[in-house]
């Protein structure tokens, strides 16, 4: 790994890959704008601006970015160079949609932009392709769904990190203490331990528990209460970390206790679940069915996971009619929630990785019911 991205090859083979996809799929090429399609191909991180940056891919021939010349600059913090790609650099007053078209190979009808492409450069696109574009989803989501050898291994590392922030929550939590003195103390604990940026934190209290994506609020922590502790961030290259475990502060009541180990065995059993050709939505029915017959169904009122890599939330989802069978190398969160409004919640969210023959987790915190002593 260089810096902040993947050596060259990690890169070109997936900018070969996207190609052939797009081949195969019948279109003439790809129109890649800034976003995580395009950190995905080339390591940029650009950003979106009314002048049009783009990474042109034809199903055949050779790849071209189109950039102004004054984002240059930020370019050669991608693998461009390494790569050798193409640059066509434009000036105000240039049609930098012809020069996508140029590099295409003409003015082909059948060609794909990525889901981020603002409608800013889509219109224009269009008109000088001819054609509306339709979306390159279908083609990347194949190949970002499956996770590399250097993804997993910056998954495994971005999950050991927040791993240690979990270790270190139950300092946090205290009689009196609000919800965001909490969240601030993680957000620091999160750099420490080595994120580069923090995507989320949420510390939902007692009620707020129950609000799967409350995020934090000046409601005091009360002793009995139990605690919702889901929280995030980057971790260079930019894979993310995305872990949740459930608190008390003090001894919780029978019920709370009960009802807890419930959700820990509708988790275990969705982990369980997960090896090649199960489906999504087979791993979704493992967790709901172990909370319906205990009479929990009702209270799980989200999926039960969604994909990770350089997004928080992306594909595969883990969701009642997703017929997608598992594949080794895909990797996304397990996590059933209990909600119970007005009083209380509790979730255990992992981020599991699919193997050949079954997952591994990277995240390895007990799942049990963390007791926080109140003195």
């Amino acid at each position: 790994m260089t810096g902040n991205r993947f050596d060259a090859q990690v890169y070109a083979r997936r900018i070969a890959s996207a190609g052939a996809a797009a081949g195969a799929a019948g279109l003439a090429g790809l129109v890649i704008t800034p976003g995580y399609d395009l950190r995905y191909l080339i390591g940029s991180r650009a950003q979106t601006f009314e002048r049009l940056t783009a990474l042109v891919l034809p199903a055949s021939g050779e790849p071209t970015v189109v950039v102004p010349r004054l984002e240059l600059a930020a370019l050669k913090e991608s693998a461009a160079a390494d790569l050798g790609l193409a640059v066509r650099d434009w000036v105000d007053g240039d049609d930098p949609y012809q020069l996508v078209a140029t590099a295409l190979g003409g003015a082909p009808a059948a060609t794909a932009v990525t889901d981020s492409m603002p409608a800013l450069h889509l219109l224009p696109l269009a008109d000088v392709l001819g054609a509306l574009p339709v979306l390159a989803t279908g083609v990347l989501r194949e190949l970002r769904m499956v996770k590399d050898s250097a993804e997993i291994d910056a998954l495994r590392k971005a999950g050991a990190a927040i791993d240690r922030v979990h270790a270190r929550v139950p300092e946090f939590l205290a009689p009196g203490r609000t919800e965001a003195d909490v969240a601030a103390d993680i957000s620091e604990a999160i750099l420490a331990e080595g994120h580069s940026e923090v995507a989320f934190v949420i510390v939902g209290s007692g009620p707020h528990g129950a609000d799967p994506h409350h995020e934090c609020s000046e409601r005091e922590l009360r002793p009995g209460d139990i605690v919702v502790v889901d929280i995030g961030g980057a971790y260079e290259p930019g894979y993310h970390s995305d872990s949740t475990r459930t608190y008390s502060i003090g001894e919780p009541n029978a019920e709370v206790a009960q009802h807890y180990s419930m959700l820990q065995r509708a988790q275990r059993a969705a982990v369980d679940m997960v090896r090649p050709g199960i489906t999504a939505e087979q791993v979704d029915a493992a967790a709901r069915e172990v909370l319906a017959e205990a009479g929990l169904g009702d209270y799980f009122v989200h999926r039960t996971g969604h994909g990770i890599g350089l997004s928080v939330h992306e594909e595969p989802y883990i969701v009642t009619g997703n017929d997608l069978p598992l594949a080794p190398g895909m990797a996304f969160s397990v996590e059933p929630g209990i909600y119970f409004p007005g009083r209380w919640g509790a979730r255990i969210e992992d981020i599991v990785v699919v193997t050949d023959d079954g997952a591994i987790s990277v995240n390895n915190r007990p799942h049990e019911l963390i007791v926080v002593p109140t003195s």
